[in-house]
């Protein structure tokens, strides 16, 4: 079966709302507890008050092929599963939106000629914040769907952290469902040893429509500052393939403004 066939069966079991017409049940997994020992720890680090939303404000130089252009950025979150990334660049401008809504996981970009793509549920099964660690999967451990592993202690980029590993697990989905669904919502995510703060989120995306996500994206955190208790990375990277397309420098800070549900709508 194909990567988009298997997402449409995937899409019919996330949405599914009489459990009685799921496929044979499997037995759940369970998180390790020391996995979820750690990310609790590092939710104490980010420390601050219980954060609903989160806009942050700044310049990103965005890199395409060999060129690259640096324009004001803005991203916005609220709760684990809405975000919005957008970029005024030359040419107009351009927006990335996730949204985990209840009748099901969405994104959609926006592109500076006023084109809308919509993306596949291939690239929408992992955690919606990807660029602020107290909104991404480390406080989401009280969604019994998603399973935390420890990886272990290791050395990345020269520096000791500790490697945490989630994905989603659908109760009751058939063998090849369940397989699909843990390859698609896999998140690595490193913790500096020291601190727990969060230094890197590593997943895989479908580089094109019904495509194997086999596209590796790691989101760089660095130069924290704390603003309003809670601390923030102030430069995030993304990689794509391991090649460096956004690099964001964040300039101001607004936490718990109440932002609107309507800026994460999808057309």
């Amino acid at each position: 079966m194909s990567i988009r066939g298997l997402c449409s069966l995937l899409f019919s079991l996330l949405t599914l709302a009489d459990s009685n017409l799921l496929f044979g049940q499997n037995q759940t997994p369970l998180s390790d507890p020391q996995a979820v020992s750690l990310v609790s720890q590092s939710l104490i680090a980010l420390g601050g008050p219980s954060v609903s939303d989160v806009t942050m404000n700044g310049t990103a130089a965005w890199s395409v092929a060999s060129l690259t252009e640096t324009a004001s950025a803005t991203m916005t979150a609220k709760g684990t599963g809405a975000s919005r990334f957008d970029m005024a660049l030359s040419d107009g401008p351009r927006s990335e939106i996730r949204n985990d809504a209840s009748d099901g996981a969405r994104g959609e970009l926006t592109t500076p000629d006023g084109s809308l793509i919509p993306w596949g549920l291939e690239n929408c099964l992992v955690n919606a914040v990807w660029f602020f660690p107290h909104l991404s999967v480390l406080s989401a451990t009280g969604d019994s769907s998603l399973i935390f592993s420890y990886i272990g202690q290791e050395t990345r980029n020269g520096t000791t952290v500790q490697h945490i590993r989630s994905y989603r697990y659908i109760v009751g989905a058939t063998v090849e469902a369940t397989a699909l669904t843990q390859q698609l919502s896999t998140m690595d995510m490193y913790l500096d040893a020291a601190s727990l703060l969060p230094t890197a989120f590593v997943f895989k995306i479908s580089s094109g429509d019904g495509e194997d996500p086999s596209l590796q994206v790691e989101v760089d955190f660095s130069a924290y500052q704390s603003v309003n208790g809670v601390q923030v990375p102030f430069r995030i990277q993304r990689y794509v393939g391991g090649n460096l397309g956004l690099d964001f420098s964040v300039a101001s800070v607004q936490v718990n403004s109440g932002v609107s549900d309507s800026l994460f709508s999808i057309q």
